[in-house]
């Protein structure tokens, strides 16, 4: 995929998410080859802000509820110094930061590889030694991973038949499929690219994926949209007709329905994929993560922009649909089930039919944390 022409719709958040009253959150560490998770509570400056909340909602004009969130936001920033960081002696890298700091890499900015990640060849030869591991624990997977991975010498040659196999028919041969695949990854360095990306994405945001070969493997979100990313290659290249095969076979393997112009951005988890619609003219930017039956739907019979643009670092849960042209802003999360018809703006949480925004200026990236249920109720004290 050409990635110039995702940053052409998906902008960048340029803002600075202001502090918000922090709740118990899952924080998750990681180090190279595990991923443990960990609880880390706050004391009660919850309850008093919660009040404050509550009374800021129900009870103070406009210009004092700004001045009490300046407050709270001066307050988050004194409490910075008293959370404590978890150490379980096995990680010595965190993974999921309570208070961001300035130069600290945020997901709705874009992707880019982060210190924890693989180079390409190591990211390989992870793989093998996964695959040499499994095989030798459960001889009866032996005969697949040796096809599959153990008997290639690089991790196209390795895609390229996954694909081919996944996608074969009686009319669409394995091998003539799996030429073509290897002769988009050589025509296009970047797919690949793009690969190691979402894999390191699966890893990274998925507590199931224990090994990069078992998203590679068995993950058919990971899969589905390697296969568009080929798909939209034949699209660019003016091969429609075999473009949207490609896009029939995959709907008919993996349940999910991404045509081959849709533009989609680096670090994509689709979890459990199950039900996914991509529209023609949808724009998904880098870092996204979607859950199943997420629908990114059309409105209009017109011929020019009508599906949705998704800018980079948004967290869009199971069900949720959003229609037409419009966008969803960097770093903003929908929560299940809601359906979106206007536009949300950069890191803000909106939920319901049809949605409605219930917060604003997130100061956490919903991609890292991966929360489906904190910010969606509102706290009020009876």
């Amino acid at each position: 995929m050409n990635r110039g022409a995702v940053g052409d719709f998906a902008v960048p958040s340029t803002s600075r998410p202001q502090l918000l009253p922090f709740r118990a959150k899952r924080s998750r560490y990681h180090a190279g080859d595990n991923v443990m998770s960990s609880r880390s509570l706050l004391h009660s400056s919850q309850t008093t802000s919660t009040t404050c909340r509550t009374m800021a909602r129900d009870r103070l004009g406009a210009q004092e509820r700004e001045e009490l969130e300046a407050m709270r936001a001066r307050l988050n920033q004194q409490l910075r110094a008293t959370v404590p960081t978890v150490d379980n002696g096995k990680r010595s890298q965190l993974r999921i930061n309570e208070f961001p700091s300035d130069d600290e890499y945020h997901p709705s900015q874009g992707w880019r590889p982060q210190p924890h990640h693989l180079s390409k060849e190591q990211l390989w030869e992870r793989i093998r030694e996964e695959a040499q591991y499994d095989a030798a624990s459960e001889p009866a997977l032996a005969s697949n991973l040796y096809s599959t991975i153990l008997a290639h010498n690089s991790m196209e040659k390795t895609m390229s038949f996954l694909l081919a196999n996944k996608l074969a028919n009686p009319t669409m041969l394995g091998m003539q499929l799996m030429r073509l695949i290897q002769q988009a990854y050589d025509d296009d360095p970047g797919l690949m690219e793009a690969a190691l990306a979402d894999l390191q994405a699966v890893y990274d945001r998925d507590p199931a994926c224990d090994k990069y070969s078992q998203a590679m493997l068995y993950f058919k979100g990971f899969q589905a949209v390697q296969c568009h990313r080929v798909a939209h290659w034949l699209w660019s290249k003016g091969r429609k007709p075999l473009a949207l095969a490609f896009q029939s076979r995959m709907s008919e393997a993996f349940h999910v329905d991404i045509h081959p112009a849709a533009q989609i951005g680096r670090g994509i988890l689709i979890d459990h994929a199950t039900g996914v619609v991509i529209g023609e003219t949808a724009v998904v930017g880098d870092n996204v993560s979607m859950l199943h039956h997420v629908t990114l739907g059309g409105s209009g019979t017109e011929r020019g922009k009508r599906h949705p643009t998704i800018d980079h670092g948004v967290l869009l849960g199971a069900g949720v649909t959003v229609l037409g042209p419009i966008t969803v802003g960097a770093g903003s999360k929908v929560g299940a089930g809601s359906v979106v018809v206007n536009d949300i703006p950069c890191h803000a949480v909106a939920v319901g039919v049809p949605a409605r925004i219930i917060k604003r200026d997130l100061i956490k990236e919903p991609v890292k944390d991966m929360d489906q249920c904190v910010d969606f109720v509102l706290d009020y004290e009876i």
